[in-house]
């Protein structure tokens, strides 16, 4: 009789062992993801071999050419994964924000305490070259952008402040700001205190605060304040 698992299942049941094997790649996709990026960020591309990546993750060189079929590839996903993971940090770290110059400090201070961003930049070059390879970074610039715009959004309506620009406006804007003031900040060897000195600068206010009392939602500067209409509210 076969074994069976915890939920009764046989192993050798056809659709148990897609789960399994399906289960297993993601964990070592996600294993082969975490050391390319380790040696990327410390090597660069033409630094780091596909040997090394593979001797790093406990796995063959084999099983990064049938994940990502190209170095480049991998390059590029790790990338664009370790983007998306320092937005998700950079959300949360703006969630304990109660001004809308904290919020934008957060912000600021989270995105330049890593080197995320000049390693997405890097990905964004090398589309230039490998536009096969552009389709994920499209989806990873647009993922910052909608998500980032949500936050907002969600914390100006929270909080009640007025918002300078409409959400989507704001994520754009930040990104766009934020990966030109730490790529020249790499550049020029410049260390994280004062990247995130010039990218506040570079932003200026965002938002402004309201009344605590003053039942205010969401609102874009612009609205007519006399009005109590919700036409002029923003939604994520």
């Amino acid at each position: 009789m076969g074994s069976e698992t915890a939920s009764g299942m046989s192993a050798s049941d056809p659709k148990h062992a897609v789960r399994a094997t399906r289960s297993a790649g993601r964990k070592m996709r996600s294993l082969l993801l975490d050391a390319a990026s380790r040696l990327f960020k410390e090597r660069g591309l033409s630094g780091t071999s596909i040997s090394d990546i593979a001797a790093a993750a406990d796995a063959f060189p084999s099983q990064i050419t049938y994940y990502f079929r190209t170095k480049e590839a991998l390059f590029v996903e790790a990338a664009s994964r370790d983007m998306l993971y320092l937005a998700r940090a950079t959300e949360q770290a703006a969630l304990k924000a109660h001004t809308p110059r904290d919020y934008t400090h957060a912000l600021a201070e989270t995105v330049t305490a890593t080197d995320t961003v000049a390693f997405f930049a890097e990905a964004l070059t090398l589309t230039r070259r490998r536009q096969d390879l552009a389709p994920l970074v499209e989806r990873t610039i647009e993922r910052l952008h909608s998500e980032g715009a949500r936050a907002y959004a969600d914390q100006v309506e929270r909080h009640g402040w007025r918002s300078l620009r409409a959400p989507e406006e704001s994520s754009r804007r930040f990104w766009a700001i934020a990966i030109g003031v730490i790529v020249e900040g790499f550049a020029m060897g410049r260390g994280a205190e004062e990247m995130c000195r010039e990218l506040l600068r570079a932003l200026g206010e965002q938002a402004t605060s309201t009344s605590a009392n003053d039942g205010s939602r969401l609102r874009l500067v612009g609205d007519h304040d006399h009005s109590p209409s919700t036409d002029g509210e923003t939604s994520s």
